[in-house]
Parts: structure tokens; sequence; C-alpha cells
């Protein structure tokens, strides 16, 4: 495990902002261009369901990195994870509890987040050094579709500077990361506006660590 000195976002001296300005581009042409910067290790900024997120590709700790320093990201704060379908479950966490594969079952795709065992494979930089990882699928076709097409999970997280409001439209990524990410994939306005809600199923009963969209009275209305 990875001291904090180690992990990405340690020293927040701005090493990211340029002179120029983040492309919003809408698809086709927008999405070509998303796929292409993931797939070379640079950060885009997605609709979800929820809010508008950025990300890059898991398996790339160096591009990992960006996220913590385009939005001054504390180094202790992990990155959650978007897949693109339930059955990705496995690639990012190991033997996940039968509490997990129900509320999966149920609630994705959709706006719960699920903190469950790691993978061995997830980098230390994802999951800031801990033993546990956060994912979710996403309800949403252009970031489902997104993620397919960069052929990995993403790490991805609000795409907006750390403690700053979750933006809901390319416009507003762009007023905050305008000039720390390269691409805004406008899909228009995120429908939900509410970061999802966040569960920790590694101990004996579920904990609410975040609450969202998905109450604790339907989780545990879906687990009983």
């Amino acid at each position: 495990m990875q001291s904090h000195r180690d992990l990405p976002g340690t020293d927040h001296r701005d090493r990211t902002s340029t002179n120029r300005p983040a492309s919003i581009l809408r698809p086709p042409s927008g999405f070509r261009r998303a796929v292409a910067l993931l797939r070379a290790g640079q950060l885009v900024a997605f609709p979800t369901d929820t809010v508008y997120g950025v990300g890059a590709v898991l398996w790339d700790d160096k591009a990992v990195r960006k996220l913590y320093e385009a939005k001054l990201r504390p180094a202790d704060k992990a990155i959650p994870v978007l897949l693109a379908d339930a059955s990705d479950l496995s690639l990012v966490a190991t033997n996940p509890s039968q509490d997990a594969l129900r509320l999966a079952e149920r609630f994705w795709p959709g706006p719960l987040t699920l903190v469950v065992p790691r993978a061995e494979g997830v980098p230390d930089e994802v999951t800031a050094g801990g033993a546990t990882v956060a994912v979710r699928v996403p309800d949403h076709d252009l970031a489902r579709a997104l993620i397919r097409a960069a052929c990995a999970p993403l790490a991805a997280t609000s795409a907006n500077l750390s403690g700053q409001p979750s933006p809901v439209t390319a416009q507003e990524v762009a007023a905050q990361l305008g000039s720390r990410i390269p691409l805004v994939l406008d899909g228009g306005p995120c429908p939900g506006g509410l970061a999802s809600t966040v569960v920790d199923l590694t101990g004996p009963t579920p904990v609410i660590l975040r609450q969202g969209p998905v109450s604790i009275q339907e989780i545990l209305s879906a687990l009983s």
C-alpha cells in the first residue's frame, strides 16, 4: 500500500492549466474525438445519468493521476469506476458479496455506487491505496457507449474542481475545467442532476456513505 506522499494529488501545485480552452463537441465527431483522447491517455468530460463526469481509462495510472491534478483532488480521496455493463464487475471487484450482486441486478444501470473489495489489477491511483473500489453502471446510453468504445472501464468522478458544485451541462464543465482538460463531450443536460447514492458493502451490514437518488429504504427492500 502506498503512503499519501506517494499518491497522486499530494502536491497541489497547478500543472494542468493551459491557455487553451477545452473543446466542446457533440456526437458523432465529439464521440470519435473522445475515444481517441481516452485511448491516448487523456481526460474527457462526458454526461451521465446523474452529473457530468471527467474520466480516464482505468488501467492507465498516468492518466488517472491527471484526474487528481485537473480537479485539485485530495490524494486520499479515491476515484470511482464506471462500467458499461454489470457483467464487467469482475474486472474491478474480487468476490463481491451476494448483497452487492443483488443490488447491481436491481439498480444497474442507475444512480447507485457500490463499494466492494478491489480486484488485484485495479491501480492504487484509483483507490488511493485502499482495499476497496467504488463502482457503478450509469443509466446513460452515451456514457456506456463511450466506455465500450474505450475498451476499458473508466476511472471517473464529477467534472468539477474539488469541493465545487457538480456540473449538469457541458458549459458548466467548461466554466470549471475548461483550461484543464482537452475535451467536453456535449450530450446535453444530465437528466438526474444529483450525484449517485454510495453504499459500502464490505462490512457485515450495508452503510450509506452518500445519500442520493436511491434511498436506504429502497436498498434495504432490495436486500430483504
